[in-house]
């Protein structure tokens, strides 16, 4: 079954000092972010003012949510002000604003950290690490690049459930976070990632496992571990299934058949669209990985090169009825004809923002990664 999030993000200025935290405690003082909210919701037809519209019309809601926010001091709204409280404040008021469907909302004080406020009223929080690390790939075949010596900066993102954590009696917060992940940056950063016990075949999906084994222990709550080998692609694994993703980014134009003719939708306009295909599959015993990230790029180029640097609203002109080109639509264009080359493929997120566009999948809205 095909299921579609529609997502928007908004940004805000704020300062805030958090009471709760111990005497001390650099976030005791008063001090600022910029904050940056998202929102997914599985929106029902007809709810935007015009089909296409859903998205624009979310980032309305979302931002009039958070306009009490910008350049105001936090503490007026909430007593203690952390990125989960602000995650559920801003969770009600989307619901009072009879925003339907609400699968997730987000807050991120900074790049590297934020929290996630799932459907089920579960906040994960989550903190990005970065090492720099050497490796190669021993069991590709001759003539690999991966089979060369070469290094990349790494990144990790840890994400745990708080609420389980809650549920034990366990404060969970992102300095203790910082304190489980420092033996493990000790242990990776400025090394050769084969010469580790452990990582002979140090692929994403292997490097991901390795790490859940050796923080699960100490954080029961761990949700998920994200493994970007570089910006544009990684792995997730959450003790039980791998996922994989690619991104790339398209440079295309387009314009919304259904709004109105005043509305500036109508009009011919482009993005940088972030587009994002996702994958799942059995780990392959001897490579170690769910899918090669050339071949997932090799197989998709053909796709990729049909929508970037071209109108995206004249695609089909020979047809009687030219589909639309909101984020959507795309997506699930995107999906159907990445499966037919990469039947892995179960879930395409494209962005016309940071933030903002649409998520469609054959089910699996797990493993999120931040925007």
């Amino acid at each position: 079954m095909l299921l579609t999030l529609h997502s928007a993000g908004a940004g805000f200025e704020a300062a805030c000092h958090i009471p709760a935290l111990p005497e001390g405690h650099r976030s005791r003082r008063l001090h600022g972010h910029s904050y940056f909210a998202q929102a997914r919701c599985a929106l029902p037809g007809g709810w935007a003012p015009f089909a296409g519209g859903e998205v624009s019309t979310l980032r309305e809601r979302l931002a009039a949510a958070c306009a009490p926010l910008d350049h105001a001091l936090l503490n007026e709204q909430l007593a203690n002000p952390t990125d989960e409280n602000l995650a559920r404040w801003l969770h009600e008021r989307l619901r009072a604003q009879q925003v339907p469907g609400l699968q997730q909302v987000s807050v991120y004080s900074t790049a590297h950290s934020g929290v996630d406020l799932d459907a089920a009223g579960h906040a994960h929080v989550w903190r990005r690490y970065r090492f720099q690390s050497a490796h190669w790939l021993p069991n590709v075949p001759p003539g690999h690049k991966c089979g060369r010596l070469h290094g990349h900066g790494f990144e990790v993102i840890v994400h745990a459930n708080t609420t389980l954590a809650a549920q034990d009696d366990l404060a969970l917060d992102y300095d203790q976070l910082d304190a489980l992940w420092a033996p493990l940056h000790f242990e990776l950063n400025y090394r050769c990632l084969n010469e580790i016990e452990g990582l002979t075949n140090p692929t994403s999906e292997v490097l991901a496992a390795w790490l859940w084994q050796r923080l699960k222990p100490d954080l029961p709550a761990l949700s998920w571990i994200t493994v970007y080998e570089t910006g544009s692609c990684g792995a997730n694994y959450n003790g039980s299934l791998f996922r994989i993703w690619k991104e790339q980014t398209l440079d295309s134009a387009v314009r919304l058949r259904h709004a109105p003719p005043s509305h500036p939708l109508a009009g011919v306009h482009g993005h940088t669209f972030c587009l994002r295909l996702h994958l799942q599959g059995p780990l392959d015993a001897v490579m170690g990985w769910t899918v090669d990230f050339g071949d997932v790029k090799a197989r998709f180029d053909p796709i990729f090169k049909r929508l970037d640097h071209h109108p995206l609203h004249e695609r089909g002109r020979k047809q009687d009825k030219v589909p639309d080109s909101d984020c959507a639509t795309l997506a699930a264009e995107i999906l159907r004809d990445a499966r037919a080359v990469l039947p892995e493929v179960d879930r395409v997120d494209l962005y016309e923002t940071r933030g903002s566009g649409a998520l469609v999948t054959l089910g699996d809205t797990s493993e999120l990664i931040p925007v």
